[in-house]
């Protein structure tokens, strides 16, 4: 049987911090000590230094003579996989590669992809005499650990290692509101900053008889025999490629001006500590002064200890340092130890009862429906919640006091609180850093009403949840200041992009380029883009002589169809289709199909909204200019707003031609959308 933490030979500050889950009727935990390593699997603790999780498992390893390995692992099925977090994710793992080096820890990265994809964490936990991981109480991890569990018949040990007071040590009734939780944790808080990060166990290497952190040869870390994957050695890894390769929503880029890890997270924490902290209890605020320190998607990831950022923030003290150890302290974990207690945080029943009632009894009041699309791509109309999605989708950020009115604005875009509740997580976490986070969850259902009271009179829409509008704040923020910082690219010198071929697939590559802020030009042979996506047009009479319908196989795309669904872009084609094989007409294969509305050319034409489409051009080459240097001229990086487009002070480094030998310009990047004998 497994020995409960308490009775170990672990310190009060971290068995405290251990959640057990059980494998459950169908598993069989393995005898205590039984195993080849004690296995940690890491997700959200991406460090070697202040990690609860990483000490728990070396304890243990010192405790039962077992070496100690480190699994680290990426998924292609996580919520929203994109560009975005994989890049992230993948330069946060290169900086406690370093780190396990340095300590001589065991290690290993697994990149899930193309033929390098199988059930490898549950191998390594069946083989593991102890299985470690950190608390991370949000979907999927939740569900994950529990199936690992399960199918790998070893109890897990879930770490706490986000938060100083252990979320689940929290009392339920202390997360409805925050000064609830700040009164019930103020000692704990008080003793958590007092003591630091539960002290680092050393890994035995080199010491006689000591195997925690390696195997039986002195200095070198542990690797199990019979690895089950290949890992990815992440110094010389060319981290675009492996992207490329995997099946993830490519069409989320990354954010250029914050990279991944713990070296360029502390960099930015030290320049704000020096720089802003003292001043945040007045400029937080502000999103036109860069008066807040941007560190949510490091401590998200664990690229950051919160120990050390707390420990540094008290010492600065003032209103500012005590300001922002409220924010980290008391908000951001009220937010965890809320999400611990309610599995559900991610529906409306996780709501007081007082706000669903209200926002019920106004279920039925006049509101304007928007689509996923409107919303997705900053088009309501609505100047200052358009500006903060399009810091969301260019930046991978929102300004928390923005943030705030952004997600109440929803209410009135959508159907009911269930649906705005569903678009506030699925914009949040698909284009925010820092998303998929307890304290995303703890910030959305603000908006709803969670952490609050009611607030009277009644309104429409939001009943007594306290209202917050875009007019309002407009009134207080020079709303085309804030446009015109959000609009600037992420990349320190913007690329110039020149898309060859209009059809669909051309016009989405165009148009994914352009909402994420770079300078796009299309060129396209035709009178008007489409491609095979093409009407004819006869006096009163339209047909579509190339596709006639197109069908959706891919969940990626959903979000967009269920959009133009809405939006009478397209519509479902009830059209009948048989084959006819050996002498007999039979039904083709079943499943939907759609047609563009009334052509399938206006499809074609609603993606090429806003697009610069050069038609009736033909490009008969693409040139390497003689002197062109792979250089970019100096730019300011940092965030929205910082940047500037250095693409204007360049040539590109690809001269297009028409098929006469006419000039089309000069392009940093050249995006060939054509079929393959065209494009040869």
């Amino acid at each position: 049987m497994s020995s409960d933490p308490a009775k170990l030979a672990l310190s009060p500050a971290l068995a405290s911090r251990i959640h057990r889950v059980a494998p459950g009727a169908e598993g069989v935990a393995s005898p205590d000590g039984a195993g080849e390593f004690v296995l940690y699997w890491m997700r959200t603790a991406v460090r070697a230094h202040d990690n609860p999780a990483l000490e728990v498992a070396l304890a243990e390893g010192r405790r039962m003579g077992l070496p100690v390995f480190v699994y680290h692992a990426l998924s292609e099925r996580y919520p929203y996989a994109s560009d975005r977090h994989h890049r992230f994710i993948l330069e946060g793992a290169r900086d406690v590669a370093r780190e396990m080096a340095e300590r001589r820890i065991g290690y290993g990265f697994h990149l899930e992809r193309p033929e390098h994809r199988g059930p490898h964490l549950v191998t390594l936990a069946r083989r593991a005499g102890r299985v470690v991981t950190e608390d991370m109480p949000v979907a999927p991890l939740d569900r994950w650990t529990r199936k690992l569990a399960r199918r790998s018949g070893r109890e897990v040990w879930a770490v706490d290692s986000a938060c100083l007071v252990p979320m689940r040590t929290v009392d339920r009734a202390a997360t409805t509101r925050a000064f609830r939780f700040r009164k019930a944790t103020r000692h704990a808080r008080e003793v958590a900053l007092r003591d630091g990060a539960p002290a680092p166990v050393d890994s035995g290497v080199g010491a006689p008889g000591a195997v925690a952190g390696v195997a039986t040869e002195p200095g070198i870390p542990f690797v199990p025999a019979g690895l089950p994957f290949e890992p990815v050695s992440l110094p010389d890894a060319d981290l675009a490629a492996l992207i490329a390769a995997c099946e993830i929503d490519h069409g989320v880029g990354p954010v250029p001006h914050t990279s991944g890890g713990s070296v360029a997270g502390y960099a930015r924490w030290e320049a704000f500590r020096d720089q802003g902290l003292a001043r945040y209890a007045g400029t937080r605020n502000n999103p036109l002064v860069p008066g807040v320190s941007r560190m949510s998607a490091y401590l998200h990831y664990g690229h950051v200890s919160p120990w050390r950022i707390a420990r540094e923030a008290a010492a600065v003290g003032g209103k500012g340092g005590e300001k922002y150890l409220d924010e980290l302290l008391v908000w951001r974990e009220l937010a965890y130890a809320f999400c611990a207690h309610r599995p559900g945080h991610d529906t409306v029943a996780a709501l007081p009862d007082w706000a669903r009632q209200t926002l019920a009894v106004h279920e039925d009041d006049p509101r304007e429906r928007l689509s996923w699309e409107t919303l997705a791509r900053a088009e309501t109309g609505d100047a200052l919640w358009d500006a903060a999605q399009r810091s969301l989708l260019v930046h991978g950020e929102l300004h928390n006091n923005v943030r705030m009115t952004w997600g109440k604005a929803l209410l009135g875009w959508t159907r009911d609180a269930g649906e705005a509740l569903e678009r506030l997580v699925d914009l949040n976490h698909r284009f925010a850093l820092d998303g998929r986070d307890p304290a995303s969850f703890g910030g959305i259902l603000w908006c709803l009403g969670q952490f609050d009271r009611p607030f009277t009179p009644e309104r429409p829409v939001l009943g007594t949840v306290r209202s917050r509008s875009t007019e309002t704040h407009a009134r207080r923020l020079d709303v085309d200041e804030y446009r015109r910082r959000v609009e600037q690219p992420a990349w320190p010198g913007a690329p110039r992009v020149a898309v060859v071929g209009g059809g669909l697939s051309g016009l989405m590559a165009a148009r994914t380029l352009r909402d994420h802020g770079l300078d796009v030009t299309v060129f396209d042979k035709g009178r008007r883009p489409g491609g095979r996506a093409s009407t004819r047009e006869h006096g009163a009479t339209r047909f579509d002589h190339g596709a006639q319908y197109f069908t959706i196989r891919d969940r990626r795309m959903r979000p967009l169809l269920e959009s133009w669904l809405q939006d009478g872009v397209v519509a479902e084609w009830p059209g009948r289709l048989v084959r006819y094989r050996d002498g007999r007409v039979e039904s083709a294969r079943e499943g939907a199909r759609y047609v563009g509305v009334p052509g399938m050319i206006d499809l074609a034409s609603h993606l090429s909204r806003e697009l610069d489409v050069r038609r009736g051009v033909r490009v008969g080459s693409v040139e390497r200019p003689e002197g062109w240097r792979d250089e970019v001229p100096p730019s300011a990086g940092g965030g929205p707003g910082n940047g500037r487009n250095a693409a204007s002070e360049r040539a590109g480094r690809w001269l297009l031609r028409d098929e006469s030998g006419g000039n089309l310009g000069r392009f940093d990047e050249v995006v060939v959308a054509l079929p393959p004998p065209q494009a040869v």
